[in-house]
C-alpha cells in the first residue's frame, strides 16, 4: 500500500545546516555523464546538484568535451576521462579505474545523463556499477546500458538509486511501457526489491519504491516538466542530496517532491507549455524556501 509524498514528510527529512558548515560539510557530488552533442544533459544535472544544498559538484566527461564543460559550468569542476574515437566514454581497465578512484573520495555519484550507449561506454556502466565504492544514482543512458544486464547490480554492495522513465523501466523489467504504466507502483516496488535498490518511477505521479517495501507517491509537478532535461535536472538534485548523507530512500523522496514544487512554481509564473529544465532549476531555491516554512 502507498502513502503520499506531502510537505509534513519532506520536511522532516531537510539536512542541518550547521552555520560552522563548510564545502566538506555538506558533501562532495561526481557527476559522470557527456558524449559529443549531449553535454548538455550533464550540464543540467551539475546545476540540479547546485542547487541541492551540496558543497561541491564535478562532472566527469570525456576528455574531448573538457573545453565545453569548463566554459559552461562556472560553478562546477571537471574532471576529464578517457574517451573513444566517438567521444563517449571508454570502457578500458584504465578509464573505469580512473573514475573509480576519484569516486572513493566523494560522498555520492550520479552516472548517466547525456552518456550514450557506446558499446565501450556500456562496458565503463556495468564495471563502474558493479565496483563503486559510493552512493550511486543511475540515469537514463545508464539505465539503457544496464539494461543489457542486471548483474553488476545486483552484485554492488553499496546503495544504488534509480530514476527511470516509463520507457527505461520496461527496458529494465523487459516488458512493454504499457505494461509499467498499467500499474506503476507494481512496477517500481517489483523492481526494487528484486534488486535491492531505490527506485524513483517518474511521470504523473512519481513512485518511489525501496527494497523494504516502502511505496510512496509524490503529487508535485505538472506537464511543463514532461520536456527535455527535466530529469537531467533531478539525478542532480537527489544526487547532491545522496551527497549530503541523506540516506537513499529519503534523499529521493526529498529531490522528487522538490523537483516537482520548482516546477509548479515554474508554471505559476510562466505556464505549463513554455517551460524549459533551466527554468526548474531557477525557481529551486523558491521551493526550497516554501519547504522550509512549511507551504
Amino acid at each position: 500500500m502507498s502513502v503520499g509524498i506531502d510537505i509534513a514528510r519532506v520536511r522532516a527529512l531537510l539536512p542541518a545546516r550547521p552555520e560552522a558548515g563548510h564545502k566538506g560539510t555538506f558533501g562532495h557530488v561526481f557527476i559522470i555523464g557527456g558524449s559529443r552533442g549531449f553535454t548538455g544533459a550533464v550540464k543540467l544535472a551539475c546545476e540540479g546538484a547546485q542547487r541541492s544544498g551540496v558543497g561541491l559538484v564535478t562532472a566527469g566527461v570525456p576528455e574531448p568535451l573538457g573545453d565545453v564543460m569548463a566554459a559552461s559550468l562556472l560553478e562546477s569542476m571537471s574532471f576529464l576521462l578517457p574517451a573513444t574515437d566517438a567521444e563517449t566514454l571508454a570502457g578500458t581497465p584504465r578509464a573505469v579505474g580512473r573514475a573509480l578512484e576519484f569516486a572513493a573520495g566523494k560522498q555520492a555519484v550520479v552516472l548517466g545523463p547525456g552518456l550514450s550507449q557506446h558499446v565501450e561506454t556500456r562496458a565503463f556502466v556495468l564495471e563502474f556499477v558493479r565496483q563503486c565504492p559510493v552512493p550511486l544514482l543511475i540515469d537514463a543512458d545508464g539505465l539503457n546500458c544496464l539494461s543489457t544486464d542486471l548483474t553488476p547490480l545486483d552484485e554492488a554492495s553499496g546503495s544504488r538509486v534509480l530514476t527511470p522513465h516509463p520507457g527505461e523501466m520496461a527496458r529494465l523489467m523487459k516488458t512493454t511501457t504499457a505494461a509499467v504504466q498499467q500499474d506503476r507502483e507494481r512496477a517500481a516496488a517489483t523492481f526494487a526489491q528484486a534488486h535491492g535498490c531505490v527506485v524513483a518511477l517518474k511521470g504523473a505521479g512519481t513512485v518511489v519504491a525501496d527494497d523494504s517495501g516502502a511505496v510512496l507517491v509524490n503529487a508535485t509537478g505538472n506537464s511543463g516538466l514532461a520536456s527535455g532535461g527535466t530529469g537531467d535536472v533531478l539525478s542532480g538534485l537527489v544526487g547532491g542530496l545522496l551527497a549530503q548523507r541523506m540516506a537513499s530512500l529519503d534523499a529521493t523522496v526529498l529531490g522528487v517532491y522538490l523537483h516537482g514544487l520548482a516546477g509548479d512554481i515554474a508554471a505559476e509564473a510562466m505556464g505549463e507549455r513554455g517551460m524549459v529544465a533551466g527554468d526548474v532549476v531557477r525557481a529551486m531555491p523558491q521551493a526550497w524556501r516554501a519547504i522550509e516554512r512549511g507551504e
